[in-house]
C-alpha cells in the first residue's frame, strides 16, 4: 500500500537516488544535464536537444489522439483497473515541477549478445577473412553466427537461441569426433 499510495519510490530506489554514484537528482533540467556531463567526464549531453525532446514528449500528453507510442501504451494499459491502481504510473509531464525531482542515471553499456561475429563453416570451423580454415579452432552457439540474420533472422527472441546453440554444438562435435575417428583408423 505504501508503494501504491506513497510519494516516495521504493526503498532500494530511494537508496540509489541518495547514495548511488551513477545517479543525479535535481529539480532543474539544466543542472541535471550539467551534473551528468561532469559525472561522465565529457560533454556529450546537449541541454537544448534534451529539453526539446522532453518538451515535445510532454506536449503529446495534451493530445488525446497522440501518435506517441509510449504515451498511447501507458493510456491503454491503465484502462485495466489493476494496472491503473498498482502498476502503471499516470501519464504526466516530465518537466512539470509537481512531478519532480528529475533523475538521471549514468549507464554503463555492455552486451552479452554478439548476434554472430566469428565466421564459421557448417562444421563449426573458424574461418579467416579469406575463408581459409584456422586449424583446430571451432565455434558453437551464438558466436558461431547463427543469430542476427542467420538461422532466426534479425529479430530472434531469447528463447529461440538455445536450439541454435545445441545444433551448432552438435555439428561441430560430430565433425571433431569424425576427425578423431579418421585419425585413429588412419
Amino acid at each position: 500500500m505504501k508503494r501504491i499510495f506513497g510519494k516516495k519510490a521504493p526503498g532500494p530506489v530511494e537508496a540509489f537516488k541518495e547514495h548511488g554514484n551513477d545517479f543525479i537528482v535535481s529539480d532543474n533540467l539544466k543542472d541535471l544535464v550539467e551534473r551528468m556531463n561532469q559525472l561522465a567526464g565529457n560533454h556529450l549531453l546537449n541541454y537544448e536537444k534534451i529539453k526539446y525532446q522532453i518538451e515535445a514528449r510532454d506536449r503529446e500528453l495534451d493530445n488525446t489522439f497522440s501518435k506517441d507510442t509510449q504515451i498511447n501504451y501507458i493510456r491503454s494499459t491503465r484502462s485495466y483497473l489493476g494496472d491503473k491502481l498498482g502498476r502503471v504510473a499516470a501519464p504526466h509531464k516530465i518537466l512539470s515541477p509537481e512531478n519532480g525531482p528529475l533523475i538521471a542515471v549514468r549507464l554503463n553499456i555492455l552486451t552479452r549478445k554478439t548476434l554472430g561475429g566469428i565466421k564459421t563453416n557448417l562444421n563449426g570451423q573458424v574461418l579467416r577473412e579469406d575463408d581459409s580454415i584456422i586449424e583446430g579452432l571451432y565455434a558453437a552457439g551464438e558466436v558461431a553466427g547463427f543469430g542476427g540474420g542467420g538461422m532466426h533472422g534479425y529479430r530472434a527472441l531469447e528463447g529461440t537461441f538455445l536450439g541454435g546453440c545445441i545444433f551448432s554444438g552438435m555439428k561441430a562435435g560430430k565433425y571433431i569426433a569424425g576427425l578423431k575417428q579418421e585419425n585413429s583408423n588412419g
